[in-house]
């Protein structure tokens, strides 16, 4: 059998892109491939479950839009299909007269993108939020959470439900173009198509690659590395708690999260991973290490930034050190309070010249689309970039990727 369509990813682009091209074209035939036994086991099913608002992105970009249109879709979404959600609202908090002129600058940022920030003094601060202290901060009520992983368990049973094939277990070994069509080779055999979309995150760069693209990046992982507050502690704070971040840096910082179970997460940081999919804290893949060491942009990138790399490993390798952090804004929490959570992989892009890449990444050939990269707030924008990828293929221009 021939397909319309093959997508291989499972994640919340993937499948977002599957659910709505289903949607849009009801008799198309299209099949999902995944390697894992299920959706969502990677970066979708690791992440800190935030609702982003589209607080740090250049004004008028692409990544800013999508955030926006991210956040309104994915409300929409999970009150369509009874997925608990909520507008719990961002604080971001300065500790320092540096970090408060960057507040600042950043508060303006928020207006210029659309959003209504309302700037607190460092006493109405407290009064909203006893636990927490600062110079001073500002709240982005459109900000919330969710369960990502429950949005695409539901993707999955309507793309199902419309006739769409979703396959697991289903690693992908070769990807051949010709004239005629595209075809994936598979564990259990080959799959034959008209148009192909990638959506490989962690992955991404090798099945570019697999298929004979000339890029010039990697994926070279980073783990966050979270803690829970033990129970007692899940009302410590109503509100999203971020730090200011540092503007030269792709990561926000160590911040703490409501989960949607009533849990709340410190985390995380960003440390340097020695396996793509390893999520625990000494996993180690001698092909992924040897891949990174043999990258000239792995090594130019570190060195730009291995102050903050040394700070965040030692963050990692000391509790205490890690908790200095989160006390700088919330002085109530202690050493006994951080109790073990998982762990996530962020699949960061780098150039060749060592440039992290900091908004999303696409490839194209005749007949395949590839997401090379799509960092946060990816979850929160998979509805808008699944629709952008629709109308890619299409064909309608208007909507195409610039």
């Amino acid at each position: 059998m021939k397909y319309d369509f093959i997508i291989i990813g499972a994640g919340i682009v993937g499948l977002s892109t599957a659910w709505q091209l289903i949607k849009r074209l009801n008799s198309s035939r299209i099949l999902l491939l995944e390697k894992e036994q299920g959706p969502a086991r990677h970066q979708t099913g690791h992440n800190s479950g935030v609702i982003h608002a589209g607080v740090y992105y250049e004004p008028g970009s692409l990544k800013a839009r999508l955030c926006r249109e991210g956040a309104r879709a994915t409300y929409e979404f999970c009150r369509n299909h009874n997925i608990t959600c909520e507008k719990t609202g961002k604080l971001l908090v300065a500790t320092s007269q540096v970090e408060l002129e960057r507040m600042h600058a950043l508060f303006e940022r928020c207006q210029r993108n659309g959003l209504d920030p309302e700037l607190l003094s460092a006493s109405r601060l407290t009064e909203i939020e006893p636990a927490v202290r600062g110079l001073g901060a500002f709240r982005v009520n459109e900000s919330g959470i969710t369960d990502f992983p429950v949005m695409c368990k539901v993707m999955m049973e309507e793309f199902r439900a419309r006739g769409g094939v979703a396959r697991f277990g289903e690693e992908v070994t070769g990807i051949t173009e010709s004239n005629e069509e595209i075809r994936v080779d598979a564990r259990s055999g080959n799959f034959r198509a008209e148009r192909l979309v990638v959506c490989g995150g962690l992955m991404a760069d090798r099945l570019a690659r697999m298929q004979g693209l000339k890029i010039d990046f990697r994926i070279i992982p980073y783990r966050g590395e979270y803690y829970r507050l033990r129970r007692e502690l899940n009302g410590l704070v109503r509100h999203l708690i971020y730090p200011v971040p540092d503007p030269a840096l792709p990561f926000l910082g160590i911040h703490l999260t409501r989960m949607t179970d009533g849990s709340i997460t410190v985390g995380p940081n960003a440390v340097q991973g020695w396996k793509r999919e390893g999520y625990g804290r000494f996993n180690f893949s001698i092909r992924d290490t040897a891949e990174m060491f043999t990258f000239p942009g792995f090594w130019k990138t570190t060195a730009r930034n291995f102050g903050h790399g040394a700070r965040e490993t030692w963050n990692s390798c000391s509790k205490s050190a890690y908790l200095r952090v989160v006390r700088k804004y919330c002085p109530q929490i202690r050493l006994p309070d951080l109790e073990p959570f998982r762990a996530g992989i962020r699949a960061q892009a780098v150039m060749h010249d060592g440039t992290m890449v900091h908004d999303f990444l696409i490839e194209k050939t005749t007949r395949s689309l590839h997401v090379c990269s799509a960092p946060s707030p990816a979850a929160t924008s998979a509805l808008p970039i699944g629709r952008q990828i629709c109308d890619v293929l299409v064909g309608n221009k208007s909507q195409a990727w610039p």
